[in-house]
């Protein structure tokens, strides 16, 4: 498969498949997932946002407590998890 700009063909294949309702899609060569994969699915598994390295001022007893809490990772990944949860629920109370 290559990463190049897609043909002619390929476009008009995607404007048709564009056009097609979720009915008229045959998904028969493709088989239902089982509940022992779901059980096993690991949200974000392979999507990896880019960093970036920044500089904040927090206070003392903050960066404290997210160091005693860890829990084995890294304090910064768990004041990430923290910042993540709170733009999630600022965008869905917007």
């Amino acid at each position: 498969m290559s990463n190049g700009p897609l043909t002619d063909a390929q476009l008009a294949e995607l404007r048709a498949l564009e056009k097609l309702s979720d009915e008229d899609i045959d998904t028969g060569d493709i088989p239902e997932i089982t509940d022992e994969q779901w059980r096993l699915a690991r949200k974000g598994y392979l999507y990896r946002p880019l960093k970036q390295s920044v500089t904040i001022r927090v206070d003392a007893d903050i960066l404290d407590w997210f160091k005693s809490h860890a829990g084995g990772r890294g304090y910064q990944t768990d004041i990430n998890a923290a910042l993540r949860t709170h733009v999630a629920r600022q965008k869905g109370s917007g």
